[in-house]
């Protein structure tokens, strides 16, 4: 509806300014006049392009997990969409208070909620737009958030296992990498002093010692700054697609991180399929938000492939098992339920699987990172106690000839 500036005259002769809605002029003053307002200047305002929302503070995943939760616990009460935002945004932080409120304000003009999110992009990602703009068109929207919210929350729930386990042996790591870095460039450098006074040739693996002991002293600082460069780099190496798309590469190729992360992935990329093949979407429209929702670019190319062979004929379990990229296990279930026409079916139990299997293999890897931390600081200590002994023993064996 359009909106018109006015310069009106109230009852008493003062000058009043403002904006009014209305279909035209002619409306616009009559709702003026039912303010007892005469106007005297009344011009359209031309419409702002709407913008993406600029938060107030972080969203974190947690936050955008409860939020999509409980969206979805009261569109399956009944309640429709305007009155969920309502709901919602009053009991939520500052930050997604505002992104709904602009929501509701699109909701209410007519516009469909899944376009309306699109106002509010970091709280609601392309994942949960796909999602939403599935369940509208099939009618089953509040079924449909209620799996997307389960979704986000085994990911969620994933990622804080896996941070959790690795807090002790990064502390560990931490730990032992000070504990070195000090016996190198603190003590070590004192005690090599005390052979100075000798003639005696200093055996090999001291003079090793000895180097990395000075090269640690004189460079500690520059090493450091690398370290928080990388650090950096790979924080926001998101903002480069082609460094981006090489990184995910490489970490496939790993040899033990590799098989995980390709593992999470795929069970990302299955689950969200499930979902949004489930709610009415289409094999092509699925893939795309499968791809997005699986984290690495590896598999957003994957899905497109395969989206390509589709859309010229071929066959879906085929082209996802000649991308080389999902685990052949996936690529059988997938024939099997392309075979039934129940895809979404065994996405899912693929996705079950591949979500069991990431969880044994994950608790079996971190279970295995606290001795290894140990094992390689002892052996470094060892190393560098034994290079100090040597020479003593050298020297004790000199005086006693």
């Amino acid at each position: 509806m359009p909106t018109f500036e006015y310069v009106a005259i109230d009852p008493a002769g003062e000058r009043k300014k403002g904006t009014v809605s209305a279909s035209s002029q002619r409306q616009a003053r009559r709702d003026l006049r039912l303010r007892d307002l005469l106007a005297v200047e009344l011009k359209e305002v031309a419409p702002r392009k709407p913008r993406a929302l600029s938060l107030h503070g972080h969203v974190s995943a947690m936050q955008r997990v409860q939020a999509v939760r409980q969206m979805a616990a009261l569109l399956q009460s009944g309640l429709p969409v305007e009155q969920v935002l309502i709901a919602v945004a009053s009991q939520s932080t500052r930050a997604i208070q505002s992104g709904l409120v602009l929501v509701l304000e699109r909701v209410r003009e007519g516009e469909r909620l899944s376009s309306a999110m699109t106002l509010a992009p970091a709280l609601f990602t392309p994942l949960i737009r796909s999602v939403v703009s599935a369940g509208e068109r099939s009618g089953r929207l509040a079924d449909v958030m209620d799996e997307l919210a389960g979704q986000l929350e085994r990911a969620h729930q994933t990622e804080q296992k896996v941070r959790a386990a690795l807090v002790y042996p990064a502390f560990l790591a931490l730990m032992a990498a000070g504990m070195i870095g000090a016996l190198l460039t603190i003590i070590v450098p004192r005690l090599i002093e005390q052979f100075d006074a000798y003639d005696a040739e200093l055996p090999a693996l001291t003079l090793a010692v000895v180097s990395v002991s000075r090269f640690l002293s004189a460079t500690w600082p520059i090493l450091l700054a690398v370290f928080a460069g990388i650090a950096i780099f790979l924080g926001r190496i998101n903002r480069w697609p082609a460094l981006k798309s090489r990184m995910d590469s490489a970490t496939l190729s790993l040899p033990v991180i590799g098989p995980l992360a390709r593992t999470v992935a795929s069970a990302r990329f299955a689950r969200v399929f499930a979902i949004l093949s489930g709610s009415g979407a289409t094999v092509l429209e699925a893939l795309s938000g499968a791809g997005r929702a699986a984290g690495n670019t590896v598999f957003e190319a994957a899905s497109e492939e395969i989206a390509e062979k589709v859309r010229n004929g071929g066959s879906f379990a085929g082209a996802l098992q000649k991308t080389g990229v999902f685990p052949p296990l996936m690529a059988h279930m997938v024939l099997s339920g392309e075979a039934g026409r129940n895809i979404a079916n065994m996405m899912n139990r693929s996705a079950a699987y591949l979500e069991s299997d990431f969880d044994t293999r994950s608790s079996v890897l971190v279970s295995l990172i606290e001795p290894a931390i140990i094992l390689v600081m002892g052996a470094i200590v060892c190393v560098v106690v034994l290079a100090i002994m040597l020479p003593l023993l050298q020297i004790n064996t000199f005086a006693l000839q």
